[in-house]
């Protein structure tokens, strides 16, 4: 593939660069199970219902929320999202890769639906804040979209070349709202096969593929 001028790589973090896939599964279904409601079966069925926003992921899990109001639902999920993921780590090929595109002179940054602080936490727990040019994350935990941190990024950075790095179709979304490449990698949140419907450069196996473009 040919190579392209970045200036850029903006990279999501749930799924992307940290492999948190099985703590979520188990968070959703320790919150479905607090209500009574049917807990997910496997992986593929998460991916196939994950999505943005979050509140209509929440809906086709089954949550009705004249019953059960979202707003409550997303603290609860969150404390259990926190004790799962405890043990969660950054996908074995990430910090070469970040290492890598730093090298060849890069500015990268996080662009995540995480709430901010919450975010800079993890990333530094993670050992690799210090990779990261900036941290773009929300002002909430609801989760609702990223697409307008995105374009503020992008209204103050209107020159940079930039490739978008990310693993569910809202990245994919995101990217093309800010005029910006995009690669998703099919590790993490959503199928290879919802992926591949999704306006972007290629789908990845590995985050370490985006290398073949800088």
């Amino acid at each position: 593939m040919e190579k392209k001028a970045y200036t850029h790589v903006i990279w999501d973090f749930n799924g992307t660069v940290y492999d948190d896939v099985d703590a979520c599964i188990q968070s959703a279904n320790r919150l479905l199970g607090a209500y009574g409601l049917a807990p997910l079966p496997s992986k593929e069925e998460y991916r196939a219902k994950f999505g943005f926003p979050i509140i209509e992921y929440y809906t086709r899990l089954g949550f009705d929320f004249d019953r059960y109001p979202y707003a409550k639902l997303a603290v609860e999920w969150v404390d259990y999202y926190m004790e799962f993921s405890a043990n969660s780590k950054v996908y074995e090929e990430i910090p070469s890769v970040l290492d890598a595109v730093r090298e060849r002179g890069q500015e990268q940054w996080i662009l995540s639906a995480t709430e901010a602080n919450m975010l800079k936490g993890q990333l530094k727990s993670l050992g690799i804040l210090h990779r990261f040019h900036g941290v773009l994350g929300m002002d909430n935990i609801h989760a609702h979209s990223k697409e307008e941190i995105g374009l503020a990024w992008r209204r103050e950075h209107p020159d940079a070349c930039a490739l978008m790095v990310g693993d569910t179709d809202h990245d994919a979304q995101v990217a093309a709202a800010m005029g910006v490449d995009c690669v998703l990698v099919a590790k993490g949140h959503q199928s290879k096969e919802r992926l591949e419907q999704c306006k972007c450069l290629f789908v990845a196996e590995s985050a370490a593929e985006i290398l073949q473009l800088l």
